[in-house]
């Protein structure tokens, strides 16, 4: 596992996969499945993976975090850049960064919040916490009002952060104030865009942001991994020609629900069964397993197709 201090360029090393995490009947963590989850993707180039909401990190709690921490830093490969998630509460993230500051993570995202805070507490709260953990995090940007670009430029002057990564939905993602903002604060190679394949052609195009991050490139590594490459070449219709092959999948997980959606497509996809979801979420319903199993299906199709082509 990558464990060097985070600079820019580990941002743009490749898409920032957000895998879902595998466990049995019992909720206990599933290590074969899980592992076998993290060789696809990086056999097909990715070489960072965040734990976040796909994987249920909003209701980890402490008596397993440790067995998690140790197991994903164990099971990346040498050059793999392994991001854990914390909080979304205050008190969560004091209670995990004192169990990260022992391993050798070198940045924690912080997961959004949707409890009462203050842009002003929660630039206080995340200075503490860095403080403690003795390591810069990563901001999740979901939603307006819960900070500003002006604070999120302290907070890395100050060395509190290290990256950004954007996800505040715009009916035009080409358009958007704070993005606009933030890259003029600080910087285009410190932002990643959030919401998978969807809107990240325009952000990366208007924007220059670092790259993207996604959930079906657990599926198809290797199909989002060659849109960001024809994103960096400036070849935008062979990019615009591959993002349609997400976007009706993303359609789906929007409608059923990101997380579960993505959860079970794994699963039917063939390359590891994830088994059941951690409370306070659920596997998808039946009735929906049909549209989930034909998105995992179009996903291993564009992934072997691009295999084939290579081949």
């Amino acid at each position: 596992m990558k464990t060097s201090p985070v600079n820019p360029a580990d941002l743009a090393q490749s898409v920032l996969a957000v895998p879902p995490l595998a466990r049995h009947p019992d909720l206990s963590l599933d290590r074969v499945a899980n592992a076998k989850l993290i060789r696809h993707i990086e056999a097909g180039g990715i070489r960072t993976m965040m734990y976040g909401g796909n994987a249920n990190f909003y209701h980890v709690g402490a008596y397993e975090l440790a067995g998690i921490l140790d197991f994903i830093a164990e099971t990346a490969a040498e050059n793999t850049w392994m991001i854990p998630s914390i909080g979304p509460d205050y008190g969560k993230m004091i209670d995990q960064v004192d169990v990260m500051r022992s391993r050798a993570f070198p940045t924690a995202m912080v997961l959004p919040q949707f409890a009462p805070i203050s842009i002003e507490g929660t630039a206080a709260g995340l200075r503490r916490v860095a403080d403690r953990f003795g390591r810069p995090l990563i901001l999740y940007i979901k939603d307006e009002g819960r900070v500003t670009a002006d604070g999120v430029a302290r907070l890395f002057e100050d060395g509190v952060l290290c990256g950004v990564k954007y996800a505040i939905p715009r009916s035009n993602p080409a358009e958007d104030a704070l993005l606009k903002d933030l890259v003029q604060r600080i910087g285009a190679d410190r932002i990643v865009s959030g919401m998978g394949e969807r809107p990240a052609v325009a952000h990366l195009k208007e924007f220059k942001l670092a790259a993207f991050t996604s959930g079906l490139v657990c599926i198809a590594p290797r199909t989002s991994n060659s849109m960001l490459a024809a994103i960096r070449r400036g070849d935008w219709a062979e990019a615009e020609r591959i993002r349609q092959i997400f976007v009706g999948g993303e359609d789906l997980r929007e409608k059923y629900g990101f997380i579960p959606v993505l959860h079970d497509a794994v699963t039917f996809s063939g390359i590891a069964d994830m088994g059941r979801m951690l409370p306070l979420l659920s596997n998808t319903p039946e009735s929906i397993h049909a549209p989930v199993r034909k998105l995992a299906s179009d996903m291993v199709a564009a992934e072997a197709k691009l295999t084939q082509k290579a081949a």
